[in-house]
């Protein structure tokens, strides 16, 4: 297909259409770099991400690599700004505490929940490789996101499982 073919052809094609397969890959980021009240807000923001970064992908990668690369540096800038977000949220939180307290009942949080509060902990670029690991993409493809040999990769996700498979444990118990 020509260069004046391929463009008549995204042309033709909505934003929508072209995002629609890699919303849930959006969504895990967002879960995994937001807490779960401000994780709208960041799904929002990477779709806006991809939207103004879409005139610049030229099929150099495939539109996933595109997309995640485009969205997890986007989280990463959005997780630096957090300050603020984060003292709202404590502010949340207590106040949630206090009226469970006082109410008697305790929040029931899922092992999803579990798992993705630990994945949150994690240093952004760790977040990043096991999101992408958890996604199903290559150690290679995940390398070439992150300037990191395919060696590197594996030695940080497998120390990243470890990480997280102790942090949920010690949730489950209560430490």
């Amino acid at each position: 297909m020509g260069a004046d073919q391929h463009r008549k052809r995204r042309g033709d094609e909505t934003f929508a259409d072209w995002l629609a397969p890699h919303l849930g890959a959006l969504r895990r980021i967002s879960r995994a770099f937001a807490e779960p009240a401000d994780q709208h807000d960041l799904m929002q923001e990477l779709m806006l991400a991809v939207w103004s970064a879409r005139p610049r992908f030229q099929d150099r990668s495939t539109a996933a690599t595109f997309v995640y690369r485009v969205a997890h540096n986007s989280a990463l800038t959005w997780k630096r700004s957090e300050t603020r977000r984060r003292r709202r949220r404590d502010a949340i939180e207590t106040e949630m505490a206090l009226r469970a307290e006082r109410d008697g009942a305790e929040p029931e949080v899922g092992l999803l929940n579990r798992l993705y509060e630990a994945i949150r902990t994690l240093p952004p670029v760790d977040r990043s490789l096991i999101l992408l690991s958890l996604d199903g993409v290559s150690y290679g493809e995940i390398a070439r996101l992150h300037g990191l040999s395919e060696t590197n990769v594996g030695a940080r996700l497998t120390r990243i499982r470890q990480r997280i498979a102790s942090l949920v444990e010690d949730r489950d118990h209560g430490l």
